[in-house]
C-alpha cells in the first residue's frame, strides 16, 4: 500500500496558489482509476460477476505455469464475458420484433428505406453491448464487438440479399412493360431497348442505394450484372419475336400474292408462262425485300444478319413457286384434258362450238392438241432461271409431228437410240429442276390421246346427226325411182282430181299429227325410243282432232271467247270456197302453231321444231 501526504498552503495568506493545489488535488480523485491516480491502474479489475470465473482461472493458471499472470487472466476474463455477452446481443437481435417485422415484409416484396430500417435496429444492439462491456479489456472487446457485428450482418444479409432480387425482378419488369409501351407507340427497336435500359438502370441504382446498410459494405454490382444480363436476354429474346413476326408476315403477303397467279398461269398454259412467272416472282420479291427492309432498319442490326434475312425471303418466294410448279406438275394430266376441252368446244371468240358440218374437225383438233402439248412442256421442268432448253421443240417433233404409237418388239430396241423421249433427263435442265422425264411426257401423252378420243368421236357423230336433221329428202336414185314407177299413179290423179283432194286431205291430217306429236323432236332420242313415244301417243292425239273437228263442224258457242282455229278445221271449211285447194294452203302456211284445249299444250311450226332439236344436238355435242 502506497501513502502519499500533500501539503496545501495557507488559505489566508496564498489564496491563488491554495485553490490551485485544490484543484490538482480533486483532479486525483476524479481521475483515480487513470493511470497515476488515487486508485492506481484499474483496467485489469475484474468485475464482481465474473470475479468466480477469474478466482477458476487464477488457480487454473497457478497450477499450470507455477506463475502468477495477472495481464493473461485478466484477458482471458474479458473475452469469455465479452462472447457471452455479445451471443446474448445476438439471440436478443434474432428475436427482435422489429428485425422479425422488416423481414417478413421483405419476403413479401421490395421495402422503402430498408438501409435506414437495419441501420437503427443494428446500431441498438450494439449499443446495449457497448454499455454491458465497458469495464473489459478494450482490445478483447473491440475484437468481439467486431465478431458480434460480424454474425449480425451475416444474420441480416439474407434479407438484404432478398431484397436485391426483388428489386431486381421489378427493374426487369419494369424494363419489359416500358419496352412494349414503347414498341407500340411505334418507336424503333433499338432505340427504345436503349431508352428503356438507361432510365431502369439509374432507378435501380437509386433504390440499391436506399437499401444500403451503412454497417456493411456489401457489393450489389453482381446483381446489378445479372440484370443487365437479364435485359439482355430479354431484348434479344423479344428481338427475335419481332424478327420472326415481321419475316412470316412477309412470306405471308409472297404466299398471297404468287399461289393463285403462278397456279392461274400453268393453268392457262399461255405461251409466255415463265416468263410471265418470273416477272411476277420478280415483282412481288422485290416489293416484299423493299418492305421488310425498310421495317427491319429500327433493329440497327448489321448487313450480313441484313443480308441474310433478305436472302431467306427471296428463297421462300422461289420455293412458293416451285411448289405450286410440283403441284401442277401432279395435276397435269388433268389441266391437259381441260385445256383440250376449251379449245376444242370453243372458238377464237370463246363461243361454244356448233357442229353444223362445216367445221374441220381434223384441225380443230391438231389445234387443241397442240395448246395440250404445250401447257405439257411448260410442267416439264422448272425455268425461273433464264437458261436455254429444248422441252418445247423435242415434245413438239416427238409427239405432236411424229407418232408415238407403241413400237413392234424389232424395232423398239433401234428407236430407243434415236427417240429424244427415251431418257429420264431432259439435255440442259438439272435434275432438281425436272418436273416430268421425257419418258413420263410420252406415256401421259398416250393416256391423254385415249382420254380425249371420245370427244373427238362425238363430235363427228354430232356433225353426222346434223346432216340427218337437216336433210329430209331421199337420195337422189330414190326420187329418180318414185317419179319412173309412179308415172301411172301421177296419171291417175290428174285424169280423177277427187283422189288428188283426198289425198290432199290426208296429208293436212298427217300434217297436223306430226306437228302436234312433235315427231322430230321424239326421234332425237333415238329410233326406237321415238317409235315407242309416237305409238303410244298415236290414238290419243288422233281423237282428239276428230273431238276438235266436231266442235268446228257444230259451230263455236257464242258465250265463250274466240278459239285460235286449227289447221284442220281450215281445212275441212275449205271445201265450200270456191278455190279450196288454194285456200286451204293459205291457211297452213299462215298458221304456225297448233293449240289443245284439252290437253294444254302448244307445238311450235315445222321450222322452229327443227330448229329446236338442232339446238339440242348441238347441246349435247358442245
Amino acid at each position: 500500500m502506497k501513502v502519499e501526504v500533500t501539503a496545501l498552503s495557507s488559505y489566508e495568506e496564498k489564496e491563488e496558489q491554495f485553490k490551485e493545489q485544490v484543484a490538482q488535488l480533486r483532479q486525483w480523485f476524479f481521475q483515480s482509476t487513470s493511470p497515476g491516480g488515487l486508485a492506481g491502474d484499474r483496467h485489469g479489475v475484474v468485475p464482481a460477476s465474473g470475479f468466480s470465473f477469474s478466482a477458476q482461472q487464477i488457480w487454473k493458471t497457478i497450477k499450470e505455469n507455477k506463475d502468477l499472470n495477472l495481464p493473461a487472466h485478466k484477458v482471458m476474463v474479458a473475452t469469455v464475458r465479452c462472447e457471452e455477452i455479445g451471443n446474448e446481443m445476438l439471440r436478443h437481435l434474432s428475436v427482435d420484433e422489429g428485425w422479425l417485422a422488416l423481414d417478413e415484409t421483405v419476403q413479401a416484396g421490395p421495402v422503402s428505406e430498408f438501409g435506414k430500417k437495419l441501420n437503427t435496429i443494428l446500431e441498438a444492439h450494439l449499443s446495449r453491448y457497448d454499455m454491458e462491456t465497458t469495464y473489459f479489456d478494450e482490445g478483447v472487446r473491440n475484437a468481439k464487438r467486431q465478431q458480434l457485428k460480424s454474425k449480425a450482418l451475416d444474420l441480416v444479409y439474407p434479407a438484404y440479399a432478398t431484397l436485391l432480387g426483388h428489386l431486381r425482378s421489378k427493374t426487369h419488369e419494369e424494363f419489359r412493360t416500358r419496352l412494349e409501351q414503347s414498341l407500340n407507340k411505334g418507336e424503333g427497336f433499338a432505340a427504345s431497348v436503349h431508352t428503356c435500359t438507361q432510365s431502369c438502370m439509374l432507378e435501380f441504382d437509386k433504390r440499391c442505394a436506399d437499401a444500403a446498410v451503412r454497417q456493411a459494405n456489401w457489393d450489389a454490382s453482381k446483381v446489378c450484372e445479372k440484370l443487365l444480363r437479364d435485359i439482355g436476354t430479354h431484348a434479344s429474346s423479344v428481338c427475335n419475336a419481332k424478327l420472326s413476326e415481321l419475316i412470316n408476315k412477309y412470306e405471308e403477303q409472297l404466299s398471297r400474292a404468287l399461289t393463285e397467279p403462278v397456279e392461274s398461269l400453268f393453268v392457262s398454259g399461255g405461251n409466255d408462262t415463265w416468263p410471265a412467272i418470273r416477272k411476277l416472282l420478280e415483282h412481288e420479291t422485290q416489293l416484299a425485300v423493299s418492305g421488310f427492309s425498310y421495317a427491319v432498319a429500327s433493329f440497327e442490326l448489321d448487313r450480313a444478319t441484313i443480308g441474310t434475312m433478305v436472302q431467306k425471303l427471296r428463297d421462300y418466294a422461289r420455293n412458293v413457286v416451285e411448289k405450286k410448279a410440283r403441284e401442277a406438275a401432279g395435276k397435269v394430266l388433268i389441266y391437259m384434258k381441260e385445256k383440250f376441252a376449251i379449245a376444242f368446244n370453243h372458238d377464237n371468240d370463246s363461243m361454244p362450238r356448233v357442229w353444223t358440218g362445216k367445221e374441220d374437225i381434223r384441225r380443230i383438233t391438231k389445234e387443241a392438241r397442240t395448246a395440250s402439248l404445250k401447257l405439257l412442256s411448260d410442267m416439264a421442268a422448272i425455268r425461273l432461271d433464264e437458261k436455254p432448253e429444248k422441252i418445247e421443240n423435242v415434245l413438239y417433233s416427238s409427239l405432236r409431228d411424229g407418232d408415238v404409237a407403241a413400237l413392234s418388239s424389232q424395232d423398239r430396241s433401234i428407236a430407243t437410240a434415236t427417240d429424244p423421249l427415251a431418257s429420264s433427263t431432259w439435255e440442259e435442265v438439272s435434275p432438281k429442276d425436272t418436273l416430268i422425264t421425257p419418258v413420263q411426257c410420252k406415256s401421259l401423252w398416250r393416256q391423254f390421246k385415249a382420254e380425249t378420243e371420245y370427244m373427238v368421236t362425238q363430235a363427228i357423230s354430232a356433225q353426222e346427226a346434223y346432216k340427218w336433221n337437216n336433210n329430209w329428202l331421199p337420195p337422189p336414185w330414190a326420187i329418180v325411182a318414185m317419179v319412173v314407177l309412179g308415172f301411172n299413179e301421177f296419171m291417175l290423179l290428174l285424169k280423177n282430181p277427187l283422189y288428188l283432194m283426198v289425198l290432199f286431205i290426208v296429208f293436212l291430217l298427217s300434217k297436223a299429227l306430226w306437228v302436234q306429236m312433235d315427231v322430230a323432236r321424239e326421234f332425237q332420242q333415238g329410233t326406237l325410243a321415238g317409235l315407242l313415244s309416237i305409238s303410244s301417243r298415236f290414238l290419243p292425239t288422233v281423237m282428239d282432232l276428230l273431238r276438235r273437228l266436231a266442235k268446228e263442224a257444230q259451230g263455236p258457242p257464242t258465250s265463250e271467247a274466240p278459239r285460235p282455229v286449227s289447221l284442220t278445221s281450215h281445212s275441212f271449211r275449205s271445201q265450200s270456197q270456191p278455190n279450196p285447194m288454194l285456200s286451204t294452203m293459205t291457211e297452213s302456211a299462215e298458221s304456225s302453231t297448233v293449240s289443245s284445249s284439252d290437253a294444254g299444250i302448244e307445238y311450235s311450226s315445222p321450222s322452229l321444231s327443227h330448229r329446236r332439236s338442232t339446238i339440242n344436238v348441238e347441246a349435247d355435242f358442245s
